[in-house]
């Protein structure tokens, strides 16, 4: 199950190939050249099982009329909400391209009703319908010709919401983050790819604030500050409607970061959403990093409060320097700086997986257990370091990455890697405490401040001396338990036909699309033949 094949078909036209795709139980027809990018299996097959347990735990902890309204009769509250009994959802594949996704929704996700599979190219329309026939799900999905966020505008309504809303499109999904947000039903799931990661990891700051609203900096961690500048983007368009996101999944892999937010209504939990959102301060010599919280709530006698606050950033001096090394310090955000995971929705993810028969996973299965089980081990902490970047600064040889966990955890800190990057250091420790480590490390290997240059930033730092105590002791916490496994923990082998593929001809979904429809007229192909 979930393997990839190909069957080459003639159609009536003899010049023309007809090629079937399966993947999972789906099964998609292509006349002539193959858009399809097998790279993309694990997102889908990822997206797939984040509806299995958005499903799941819908049906066991009740609906958003189930929390809203839990004394109305069960008629009217399905009425009001425009649900079935039964609790099956609908789902809209906005971008849907050949309807691959939409086609897997309905075979794969139980208590699916309807799936609505949109795109503004009347050639995939059209073979979305042509792949519908080929699958037998006519009752279940439905392929419609329209401007995706004319679309999803259409379905803002309470009773026309979707209960999950799938956008992957070619590039960035900032122009379609406003109608996403609305179209989703109370306590239902968006679904959210990017490509443009240039963009989000720092090459273009410029083009980033223009389409999120934030800007970023080229730092070790720029894969996670690109997830949080996203899900920052969504809160943000969230809140003008008096609702607010709960991150369930948050993922940077391959190409592209992929997230996966709850919805919910309420004036009281909006107001919360600016305590989840901070600056980051970056030294642009030794690169420690630092959050400031843009809003910060406090209690007023019997009232809660929200307010700016006092700054108590430490990582700028008097003289706006750096105080670890004296070089310059630069700002970069706003980005979301609270937890970019739900553990117990990712638990029960892993939980399923681990359950499931072996004739019946998904095709990229064991790379789906080993970066949820990674996830799942996850500090809530913004952004981290590389664990060699800190003793590169420093010239210093580098200890083993279990040695300087170790190192945190026996100093009452608490530490992790992340799915991001297989060398990263999350931790709870303040940079001053990262450095003791380092200096340690330096002493040991009698590295001293003389052999930086006047200017370089590891003079300052070892010309301070220790103020922690530094133990390299092993701590059992410092060993992951997945290391033993044959879990594919982080992508190595990147193969053939890696990264996004061309914009499929003929698309025309884009900031241009709600303005004009262009012609599809099929491009001029030489005979060669003749």
């Amino acid at each position: 199950m979930g393997e990839t094949q190909q069957t080459n078909l003639t159609s009536g036209d003899a010049s023309q190939e007809f090629v079937i795709v399966q993947e999972g139980k789906a099964k998609v027809g292509f006349h002539g050249p193959v858009f399809y990018n097998p790279v993309q299996e694990f997102n889908r097959d990822l997206t797939v099982s984040v509806l299995r347990e958005f499903v799941r735990s819908r049906m066991a902890n009740g609906s958003a009329k189930d929390e809203k309204y839990p004394e109305e009769p069960k008629a009217k509250k399905a009425k009001l909400f425009h649900e079935k009994e039964d609790g099956s959802i609908r789902i809209l594949d906005a971008l849907s391209a050949s309807g691959l996704r939409a086609l897997r929704f309905s075979q794969e996700v139980e208590n699916v009703d309807f799936v609505l599979a949109n795109d503004f190219s009347e050639n995939a329309v059209e073979s979305i319908r042509e792949n519908i026939r080929l699958n037998g799900v006519e009752d279940k999905v439905q392929a419609t010709f329209g401007d995706a966020v004319v679309t999803m505008m259409s379905h803002r309504s309470i009773d026309k919401r979707f209960h999950a809303v799938d956008l992957d499109p070619y590039g960035s999904a900032s122009v379609f983050l406003d109608s996403g947000v609305q179209c989703v039903a109370d306590r239902g799931i968006l679904m959210v790819t990017c490509t443009d990661m240039a963009v989000l990891c720092g090459n273009t700051p410029e083009t980033c604030y223009n389409k999120y609203g934030s800007t970023t900096l080229r730092l070790k961690c720029c894969h996670e500050m690109a997830l949080r500048i996203l899900l920052r983007a969504i809160d943000t368009q969230a809140n003008k409607y008096t609702r607010y996101i709960e991150p369930l999944l948050s993922i940077s892999v391959d190409f592209y970061v992929r997230v996966f937010v709850r919805l919910h209504t309420g004036a009281r939990m909006t107001k919360e959403s600016g305590t989840k959102v901070g600056h980051v301060l970056a030294c642009s010599g030794c690169h420690s990093l630092e959050v400031v919280p843009i809003l910060k709530k406090f209690e007023d006698g019997k009232s809660l409060k929200y307010g700016t606050g006092v700054v108590r950033q430490t990582l700028m001096g008097g003289d706006n320097k750096c105080v670890h090394c004296g070089h310059s310090v630069h700002q970069a955000g706003p980005i979301w700086i609270g937890p970019i995971h739900n553990h117990e929705f990712v638990e029960g993810m892993l939980k399923r997986l681990r359950e499931t028969p072996e004739e019946e996973r998904l095709g990229t299965h064991n790379r789906l257990l080993g970066v949820l089980t990674n996830v799942s081990e996850e500090l809530d902490v913004p952004l981290y370091y590389e664990h060699d970047q800190l003793f590169n600064v420093v010239k210093c040889c580098v200890p083993k990455s279990i040695a300087v966990k170790s190192a945190i955890l026996n100093a009452g800190y608490k530490v992790s890697g992340s799915h991001c990057n297989p060398r990263a250091l999350k931790t709870d420790a303040p940079a001053q405490f990262l450095w003791d480590i380092c200096r340690h490390t330096a002493q040991q290997a009698n590295v001293t401040a003389d052999r930086h240059d006047e200017k370089a930033p590891g003079r300052k730092i070892l010309s301070d001396s220790i103020t922690s105590e530094v133990n390299f002791r092993l701590h059992p916490g410092a060993t992951q338990q997945t290391k033993d496994d044959q879990m594919v923990r982080f992508q190595c082998n990147k193969g053939k036909n890696w990264g996004p593929r061309s914009k499929a001809w003929g698309s025309s979904n884009s900031t241009n699309a709600g303005f004009y429809v262009r012609p599809e007229t099929k491009p001029q192909v030489e005979n060669s033949s003749e």
